[in-house]
């Protein structure tokens, strides 16, 4: 992968905290110095502002932009942490038939010049709002979390992913939400059977966290922590995006440190 793309974050389930990932990605490629621009494809939802905290900053949305009510740089909301992080809006009263493929790669084709990365924030599941999201997208990233159900639902994407302009060669996947005890727990998959049923390239592991929910729900991403493990897990999926060459090993390391520094605070407790 390399710079300067369009990324669509996707998943077949809600729920596996695909909202969350877009965000901090978001802020660790801020954090690199790169301009970014997240969009929220979820029309009618809306979570990634809340997420952001920019809720109460939202002037207009990516429907007024593709009605023509204002120009795609009216829209923009700047982040108050760091400056290169932009949003581009949901509406909450649109629904995902009001915008069509083509009014996506539109929007997408007007700022893409004014940013190094665009990523947005899909739907989940494979009705319309997927398709939008996706037809602008150089790279596809899948969420998904170890449970069999979530998995399953993945690998459908997938199939989809495969019958587009995208293919297989441009997807990856986050296992996201791993706990240390997932393995002896039903319904779990271990990180291996994931591998072996998507059978695409996993670019990072990010763990279960308390503070990554706590952190979403103040509207500060965990990924603006500098000293975090967890912000060093979010800068190493963004770097591999970027080319460089770092082992996924790196985030099973820092995820079972974070673990158990969990498992520690909550026994202290």
């Amino acid at each position: 992968m390399n710079n300067r793309q369009v990324i669509v974050i996707t998943s077949g389930k809600g729920g596996v905290g695909k909202t969350t990932i877009t965000a901090n990605l978001g802020a660790a490629f801020a954090n690199l110095g790169k301009k970014v621009c997240l969009i929220d494809g979820d029309l009618g939802l809306k979570n990634l502002d809340v997420v952001l905290g920019l809720e109460n900053r939202i002037l207009y949305t990516i429907m007024d932009v593709v009605s023509g009510r204002v120009g795609a740089s009216e829209a923009l909301v700047r982040h108050k942490t760091n400056r290169n992080l932009y949003l581009l809006p949901a509406s909450q009263i649109a629904t995902k038939e009001m915008m069509t493929v083509e009014d996506m790669t539109k929007v997408v084709t007007r700022i893409k010049p004014d940013f190094d990365y665009i990523i947005i924030d899909s739907p989940a599941g494979i009705e319309s709002g997927f398709r939008n999201a996706v037809a602008a997208a150089d790279t596809a990233v899948l969420v998904t979390n170890p449970e069999f159900t979530a998995v399953s639902d993945a690998d459908r994407v997938l199939g989809l992913l495969e019958n587009t302009h995208l293919g297989l060669d441009n997807v990856f996947f986050i296992l996201n939400k791993v706990k240390e005890s997932m393995n002896e727990k039903r319904g779990m998959m271990k990180t291996e059977e994931v591998m072996k049923t998507l059978s695409i390239p996993m670019i990072g592991m990010v763990p279960d966290s308390d503070e990554v929910f706590i952190g979403s729900n103040r509207g500060v991403p965990i990924a603006f922590e500098p000293s975090h493990d967890m912000n060093k897990i979010f800068t190493n999926i963004t770097r591999r995006i970027m080319g460089h060459n770092i082992p996924v090993e790196e985030d099973f390391k820092l995820a079972r440190t974070t673990v158990w520094k969990l498992f520690l605070k909550l026994f202290r407790s």
